[in-house]
């Protein structure tokens, strides 16, 4: 299994506070059949200031410490971008880590607020599809408003944006609306990778071995292997 979506950097974000403890994830991932990582760090203005640079430095870093450990898990990075106002600026400045590139767009992964929508965000999305970008939307079935209305997620699809939810949500690990919206965009065949969001190893852990078997009983094999396996080796396919 790839897992696109995951924090195993330590002191970048809310993910792991130590290396050992991004060592003690890695190997919770490896066990639980995950091939390769993406790591994706938040980048939120005024909160988790990150860069390119920064994410790339942090990965280096524990690359070098997973082989020294034998530790059989490939990483590559990109980031979890907030939805601002200045994603425009950081588009601009060239400082935003992708994950590769699909069918001429270069694909990035963008965290709306927990609570809404950004208002204005659909021609936000538009404007980066015209220019080559397309965003993959992270964990919308945690959104609060999505949990109200799933619906509202439709322009997004119309455009051309991709839709990641997380493993968790669909075995209930978020509870039962997150759960509920999570089956419904599935039902609908609107999710195109399944991830971890892994951030830590009580609460938060970074595996997709549950979620693939619960999605391989529901759905079907083929259907888990497409979103656990398939899909996120195409978008990821510069870096692994």
């Amino acid at each position: 299994m790839i897992d696109l979506h995951c924090h195993l950097l330590h002191g970048l974000d809310d993910g792991p506070d130590s290396l050992e403890e991004s060592l003690q994830l890695c190997r919770i991932a490896a066990a639980d059949g995950i091939t390769h990582a993406i790591v994706t760090p938040h980048i939120h203005p005024g909160r988790w200031d990150n860069t390119r640079k920064s994410i790339e430095l942090g990965y280096d870093n524990l690359r070098r410490k997973l082989d020294q450990n034998n530790i059989p898990l490939q990483l590559g990075f990109a980031a979890e971008v907030r939805v601002t106002d200045q994603l425009m600026q950081q588009v601009a400045d060239s400082d935003l880590p992708y994950y590769g590139e699909v069918e001429g767009y270069k694909v990035l992964l963008l965290e709306f607020p927990h609570s809404h929508l950004v208002p204005g965000s659909e021609k936000l999305f538009e404007w980066l599809l015209h220019r080559g970008i397309r965003p993959l939307v992270a964990h919308p079935e945690r959104n609060r408003q999505v949990m109200k209305n799933a619906s509202q997620l439709q322009p997004f699809i119309d455009a051309g944006c991709w839709l990641q939810v997380t493993a968790g949500s669909v075995t209930g690990l978020f509870g039962e609306k997150p759960m509920a919206i999570a089956h419904q965009l599935l039902q609908e065949g609107r999710v195109k990778v399944l991830a971890s969001d892994g951030h830590n190893a009580a609460a938060r852990p970074p595996v997709l071995g549950e979620a693939y078997e619960y999605i391989a009983q529901s759905y079907g094999e083929e259907r888990a292997r497409q979103l656990m396996l398939d899909a996120p080796a195409m978008i990821a396919a510069a870096q692994i």
